[in-house]
């Protein structure tokens, strides 16, 4: 097997697992480019990206430029003399030009069965798609957004259980495996890419924060979908008695309701049911403003005034 001299480019954790794959392979990792450190938290400190942390950990050179644009990081990049840029979870755009520069181009990791889901929250949008499977894709890199040929894909069975975070696993681990076999025969590969159906293609944009605010006229299983989906990142999010308040984790209840959506209907010591626009949805765990997640039994032990059967969930702070 060929060792290859490797720039690679990422942020997230979803990154860094991929980069930590490689590190285990005899290829060489020439450098790591990853976002600008970023102010995070209440007390607003540069927090290194999880990709920095993990380079940092392992004597890798870590570069952070604000855009790759510019000549200067062009010819930076130019002298690694990469064979390839691997690039999972970036965070921005890389130019034509620096396509072109290593030997055998760019190629991507990415968290769909492409061409479904190309853009920045694939895991996201297959989920509230209600989405049976999903998978990574890794692909050449060419201009378009996720549009470039498709080297390999490997699939994952999505379950009505699986939260974000759940499915990421589900992708780390198939895409990590992935990634590895790409590289061991990345010419062979690159000679026998398959082009994508722009006809199959759909669109994953970034998930807004109202798409997070439930409306409990829709039925349990989307909501279901909406709160799975925002797990760990955003979170679905409703109002009690003016209070916003997250839900973290809840299950369908598949049933006739005769009462109007919204309206908690059933309280039991570890969970609460509210009727949706169609069938139910039982609560077990919940989050107040500024506060950590609670599940259902601990909060009416510290509250008992304010899960009450009959009580409504609104769609804004205003009691009406």
């Amino acid at each position: 097997m060929t060792s290859l001299r490797i720039v690679f480019a990422g942020t997230p954790e979803f990154a860094a697992r991929h980069l930590d794959a490689i590190l285990q392979t005899q290829h060489d990792v020439v450098a790591v480019y990853t976002r600008p450190d970023r102010r995070a938290g209440r007390g607003k400190k540069l927090s290194n990206s999880p990709v920095k942390t993990l380079a940092e950990r392992n004597n890798l050179s870590v570069i952070q430029p604000d855009t790759l644009n510019d000549a200067i990081e062009q010819a930076r990049l130019d002298s690694f003399h990469a064979d390839v840029v691997v690039v999972v979870a970036y965070g921005a755009i890389l130019p034509k030009a620096v396509l072109s520069i290593p030997k055998l181009g760019c190629i991507n990791v990415h968290a769909s069965l492409l061409p479904r889901w190309r853009g920045a929250a694939p895991i996201e949008r297959a989920l509230l798609a209600g989405d049976k499977v999903s998978g990574v894709t890794i692909m050449s890199m060419e201009e378009g957004l996720d549009t470039g040929d498709i080297l390999l894909r490997a699939e994952v069975p999505i379950s009505n259980v699986d939260t974000r975070e759940d499915l990421e696993n589900k992708l780390v681990d198939v895409g990590r495996l992935a990634l590895v076999d790409s590289l061991s025969r990345l010419k062979e590969l690159l000679k026998n890419a398959v082009k994508q159906d722009d006809t199959k293609s759909c669109y994953a944009s970034k998930l807004e924060k109202q798409e997070a605010l439930i409306d409990w006229a829709c039925d349990a299983v989307e909501i279901s979908r909406q709160i799975r989906a925002g797990a760990g990142r955003y979170p679905a999010f409703t109002f009690l008695d003016g209070q916003r308040i997250r839900v973290i984790s809840a299950a369908v209840e598949t049933k006739a309701t005769a009462v109007g959506a919204g309206l908690i209907e059933e309280i039991t010591q570890d969970s609460f049911t509210v009727s949706c626009g169609n069938n139910s949805l039982r609560i077990y765990t919940i989050q107040f403003a500024g506060k950590r997640p609670v599940s259902v039994r601990d909060n009416r032990n510290s509250d008992a005034n304010l899960l009450i059967e009959g009580k409504k969930f609104e769609s804004s702070a205003s009691k009406e």
